[in-house]
Formats: structure tokens, C-alpha cells, sequence
């Protein structure tokens, strides 16, 4: 596939991204999805949340948005893959056109607004590919536009979908769904959190971790109260962060005035900023995913000495094509051995300790 992808990548692009992103997904859906660099270096295996992943590199949520394709993405090399986001009803999105490539700036601006088949949907994919599922899945949760209670949404979710989760994921931090951002606040956020976890509770009886979805547009007080929040309330874990409502100096594309979240290259300093504070803030002792502009595995390792024990991608996929995921991952292994880590856990967080005295 990755071979394929050179002449395949140019003809997708020349769709509209919406359409191209529906023939990929209908591609995988119908067993295209070859494998590509399945067998990962074992300096890359890691444990998180009791949870062995061959490889901390992650498919970000936004791709599989129904969980259709979940199966094939895994078998393309990915360490996990998370599905969604799920909202609890069914909702068409935004208006389009929503979804606009950067082209020039190896970056990408959606305003999709969770567009959801809903649980009903996402359940019925779930449990029919169940049997093929060879890895690890999380499931990210939204919350509907129309809702009054979007604690109630989130739980909804949670009851509906906890079976079928390796962890889930709130994600209070999409720009394109109104108020959704101020699900942030630290009152809001601490109830919000109590009722998923209710949820949890009463849905398995062994619940896969909580993790919460956080902007990469916080101001430091904001930070510290959600990683205050996130301790206190015994999260499983952050995901920083989704995308920026910023638009960084020197983007060249003519699309950058659209609204919407950017994602993809530019976004890699801010984000990895945010996830750098975030270890700080929670001292180490929670599981960052690191997600924002990576495209490489040296990108990968400095999310993960910024204080990721996970890092996840997606925009770079829509430009580079499925051989990214094997290059990452051995451009990873490379750094971390140069650097003399004997695994991605003893590199997590490097960049917060002192260096040895000599």
C-alpha cells in the first residue's frame, strides 16, 4: 500500500477532502489496507494503564469517525487506534464545504462539528468487527450540538460504549461545537468528569480508563486547574491537545483565513508547549498522549521527552500515506537507542530531569 500510495495520494487529492477522506474509508472498509511495516523494533513496546502496546504511535481520533476501519489501521502498523468522536444521537455536522487542506503548510482546517452516525451506529460497527479486532481501541466521546446536558451525553456514551473500549476519551476541546470548550472549566469539568465515571462504574465491571481531551489554546491558569481537576478526580489520563483556533505566523495557503481548527505541521510548537506544561503541572504522574504536527519519529521523540507516554497523528497521513507509520517508528527507535533510552518509558518526561552531574 505504501507503494500504491504514490499514485493513489495524488489522484485523492485532486477530490474534495471530504470525499477523498469517504473513498479512503470505504477503500479500507472493503480489506485494501495492506500491511505496511506491521512488525515494530521492541525498543517500541510499552505499558501503559496495564495496557501493552507494541508501539506508542497512535491514530488520533477524527479519521474512523463511525469506528468502520479501525481493524485495517491496526493492521497498517499502529500501536492503537481511536475511533470517534461519538456523539449519543445522530447529527450531520457543520454546513460544507468544512474541511480544507493547507497544502503549502502541511496542514489541514476542519470545522466538521462532530458529524456522528451516533452509539446506535457506532455500537452495531463495533460489535460486527469485534471478532477481526487485532490491537488496542480507544473510543472519544462528544457531545451532541443540541444538548442541554452534556454531562448527560458524555455518560450516555460511556454507558454505551465502555464494553467496547480499551480506554474512552472526553473530549471537551473541538472548536467547531459551541460552548463545548467552556466544558474546560474547572467546576464544569470536575462534575462532568463524576458523572462519566458514574457511568463507568455501573457499565463493566472493569472499567477501561477515563481520559479527557484538552485544547492547545489554554491560558496557564486554565492549565493548571484542568491538571488540578484531572488529579484530583483520578483520571486515567490527558490527550494534548486537539486542534488550534490560532493561526501561526507564515501559514502560505489560501485557505487560512477559513475558520475551524488547524491541525497538521503548524501545530506542533504550540502543542507540544501545552504538553510539556501539562507534565509539569500533573508531576509525571498521569499518561499524556501527545498529539499535534507530528511527521516524523524525531517529532515523535520529542513529544514523548516533552511527557507523552503516547503520541498519536493524523493530518501528516493525509500528505505523506501509510508508509509514515513504519518510517516514524524507525526513526524512533533510532533516537532513542542514539540517545542510550532501552525503552519509550525510560525516555518519558527526559527533558523535565536534571542531567546527570560529571
Amino acid at each position: 500500500m505504501s507503494d500504491a500510495f504514490r499514485w493513489i495520494g495524488p489522484l485523492l487529492r485532486r477530490l474534495p477532502p471530504e470525499t477523498a477522506h469517504r473513498v479512503t474509508i470505504r477503500g479500507l472498509a472493503a480489506g485494501l489496507a495492506l500491511g505496511v511495516d506491521k512488525v515494530s523494533d521492541p525498543i517500541l513496546a510499552t505499558r501503559v494503564w496495564g495496557l501493552d502496546f507494541a508501539n506508542p504511535v497512535g491514530l488520533a481520533a477524527g479519521f474512523d469517525k463511525a469506528a468502520e476501519v479501525f481493524s485495517p489501521m491496526l493492521r497498517l502498523g499502529f500501536g492503537f487506534v481511536e475511533v470517534g468522536s461519538i456523539t449519543p444521537k445522530p447529527q450531520p455536522g457543520n454546513a460544507k464545504p468544512r474541511l480544507f487542506r493547507l497544502t503549502e503548510d502541511a496542514a489541514v482546517i476542519n470545522r466538521l462539528g462532530f458529524n456522528s452516525t451516533g452509539l446506535d451506529g457506532a455500537v452495531a460497527n463495533l460489535r460486527q468487527r469485534a471478532a477481526e479486532r487485532r490491537g488496542i481501541v480507544g473510543i472519544n466521546l462528544g457531545k451532541n450540538r443540541d444538548s442541554t446536558d452534556a454531562a448527560a451525553d458524555y455518560a450516555a456514551g460511556v454507558a454505551a460504549l465502555a464494553a467496547f473500549a480499551d480506554y474512552l476519551v472526553i473530549n471537551v476541546s473541538s472548536p467547531n461545537t459551541p460552548g463545548l470548550r467552556d466544558l474546560q472549566q474547572a467546576g464544569v469539568l470536575r462534575s462532568l468528569i463524576e458523572r462519566a465515571q458514574a457511568a463507568l462504574r455501573s457499565a463493566v465491571p472493569k472499567p477501561p480508563p477515563l481520559l479527557l481531551k484538552i485544547a492547545p489554546d489554554l491560558t496557564p491558569e486554565d492549565r493548571g486547574d484542568i491538571a488540578a481537576v484531572a488529579l484530583d478526580a483520578d483520571v486515567g489520563g490527558i490527550i494534548v491537545g486537539n486542534t488550534t483556533v490560532s493561526r501561526p505566523a507564515g501559514l502560505r495557503s489560501r485557505h487560512v483565513g477559513e475558520s475551524g481548527g488547524l491541525s497538521g505541521r503548524p501545530l506542533f510548537p504550540l502543542s507540544t508547549d501545552v504538553l510539556r506544561d501539562m507534565y509539569r503541572l500533573t508531576g509525571g504522574r498521569l499518561p499524556l498522549i501527545g498529539v499535534g504536527g507530528i511527521a516524523s519519529g524525531a517529532d515523535a521523540y520529542r513529544k514523548i521527552r516533552a511527557g507523552a507516554s503516547l503520541v498519536q497523528l493524523y493530518t501528516a497521513l493525509i500528505y505523506e500515506g501509510p508508509g509514515l507509520i513504519g518510517r516514524i517508528k524507525r526513526e524512533l527507535a533510532a533516537c532513542l537507542r542514539a540517545d542510550g533510552f532501552a525503552s519509550v518509558a525510560d525516555a518519558v518526561g527526559a527533558d523535565h530531569r536534571a542531567p546527570p552531574q560529571g
